[in-house]
């Protein structure tokens, strides 16, 4: 098992994660519901504010996962999160996931924020793999995930369907070697 009971602050040049606080609760919430996000992520237009603004006060307290805030050093501003959840044993692994709110876009952000947490996560644990989806019609995220090493290891045909139309979904990796291979010292 993988301990994330440590919630650091990273920082980087134009971004900063660190553990959510109060403040962030009506920014996560903008994020969450932010049209574009929820298609983006697959994700129903339909929640419970209660149960998100409880969600995420308890993120900090997680042992199993790390949710880590998205903070626009320019601005100051909370813009999103990234996350490892869904430890496998088997493949000493975790998925990785990440969410730009609309104050967050087309600003290189995620991408900082992307490298900055994968570094962090391989740096610290003994894991031998992030793993992740996005769906066919994100192909910013892609490109992303692909710039900072990942590589599509399958392809989950009609996994969604959205518009009245099924898209696919492609499943990627990263291993540590790989990363360990590319890092920039």
């Amino acid at each position: 098992m993988v301990n994330l009971e440590e919630k650091p602050s990273i920082g980087g040049e134009r971004v900063i994660l660190r553990p959510f606080n109060e403040d962030d609760l009506p920014l996560i919430e903008e994020c969450i519901t932010d049209p574009e996000v929820i298609k983006l992520t697959g994700s129903s237009s339909d929640f419970d504010r209660d149960v998100l603004i409880n969600w995420y006060r308890t993120r900090n307290e997680q042992k199993d996962r790390l949710d880590l805030a998205i903070v626009d050093k320019t601005r100051n501003v909370m813009v999103g999160e990234v996350v490892v959840n869904l430890y496998d044993e088997k493949q000493q692994s975790m998925n990785f996931r990440i969410l730009i709110g609309p104050r967050g876009r087309d600003r290189g952000l995620g991408t900082e924020a992307t490298q900055l947490f994968i570094d962090y996560v391989f740096k610290h644990t003994n894991l031998q793999q992030l793993t992740l989806s996005v769906f066919e019609f994100n192909p910013r995220a892609r490109h992303v995930y692909e710039k900072v090493g990942f590589v599509v290891g399958s392809v989950d045909k009609n996994d969604l369907e959205y518009d009245g139309k099924w898209i696919d979904s492609i499943n990627m990796k990263l291993t540590r070697e790989d990363w360990d291979k590319n890092r920039i010292i």
